[in-house]
């Protein structure tokens, strides 16, 4: 039943679907000795403390990727795991200094994953789009520096994100940049109010004039944050599994999704970096169903939170609403 529930995902950071066993053909292919004796010892490598020790593993699994092609086959393989998912359309997150900062050229990365993104429509069936996101406990400068190169290589991308270890970074450090994006007709988005305080998001919305707060769990701790996200209808895009691995949450069963919900909040559910955190975005919902006892209604609500959160014209989100709708038909 949930994988056939029509879904859109909106926070899912393509680095972050490489699999171990990708990554073991990768360094084959490419010639890279990793740190780990087998793929086994790869694997108990993802247990995680916190958001930098996951981050960590992150960086360093990069170092695989190296080509053009590199990139489009990681591309790829999302994109199957996601058509199995029932995801009809994805919002992809690249981490462009993740890869320029070991020596990968900017052209490299995201002329890879965007001939991924345009074989995997016609392959998979998934509508897709690109969205650059910066490192936040990386200079702003270099961030300036890279969506500058950006848009003069007039890159396919449709917004800009901000992500990484959030605290000790707040978003009003990121104002030229994400001004910079707007005066080019970009969207923007930003990781806030996931490990960092409410205060964040309020910057992310006031400072950076954000359409969507990827994550912003913590919202709930200032009701006038919940109040002014709710009168806006500002969507969070939520990532349950990865809210539990990272240890923002100690359980499933603790985390907020039900208050968050019952507040009236633009709620959308994601998988994040599905490879590390244990579930792709059928996973998820799964997870939540049963953790939750969430019913066929409230489930296709999600989903039609993310269609109408997602940066689609109306025209694109006519047909997935009513797939939506045909599918809560089907099931009761």
């Amino acid at each position: 039943m949930i994988t056939t529930l029509p879904k859109v995902e909106l926070h899912l950071h393509i680095e972050g679907t490489l699999e171990p066993e990708l990554i073991m053909e990768l360094a084959e292919r490419n010639g890279i000795r990793l740190p780990y004796t087998d793929l086994a010892d790869l694997r108990r490598q993802y247990e995680f403390t916190d958001l930098q020790s996951f981050l960590n593993l992150y960086y360093a699994n990069l170092d695989v990727l190296v080509t053009e092609q590199d990139f489009t086959d990681l591309t790829l393989a999302y994109l199957r795991r996601a058509q199995a998912a029932g995801v009809r359309h994805a919002e992809i997150f690249m981490d462009p200094q993740a890869h320029t900062s070991r020596g990968i050229a900017l052209a490299t990365c995201v002329n890879g994953v965007s001939k991924g993104l345009a074989q995997g429509e016609s392959e998979f069936g998934i509508s897709t789009s690109l969205i650059v996101a910066f490192i936040r406990d990386r200079p702003a400068a270099e961030a300036l520096e890279v969506l500058t190169e950006l848009i003069a290589l007039k890159a396919p991308i449709v917004g800009i994100g901000l992500d990484s270890a959030e605290v000790g970074h707040p978003p009003i450090d990121f104002v030229e940049v994400f001004a910079l994006a707007r005066e080019h007709g970009l969207k923007c988005v930003a990781h806030a109010g996931e490990e960092g305080p409410p205060e964040y998001v309020w910057q992310a919305l006031q400072l950076l004039k954000v359409s969507r707060i990827d994550h912003g769990i913590r919202s709930l701790e200032d009701d006038a944050l919940v109040d002014y996200l709710v009168e806006n209808k500002i969507p969070l895009t939520v990532c349950p599994f990865s809210n539990v691995r990272l240890r923002v949450v100690d359980r499933l069963e603790d985390h907020p999704l039900p208050s968050m919900l019952e507040r009236g909040l633009l709620v959308t559910i994601n998988s994040d970096d599905p490879a590390y955190f244990g579930g792709y975005l059928d996973d998820n919902f799964r997870g939540l169903q049963q953790t939750f006892g969430l019913d066929a209604p409230a489930m296709a609500a999600l989903s039609r939170n993310a269609v109408q959160a997602a940066f689609l014209t109306d025209a694109q989100r006519a047909p997935l609403l009513e797939d939506i709708s045909s599918w809560l038909e089907a099931q009761v």
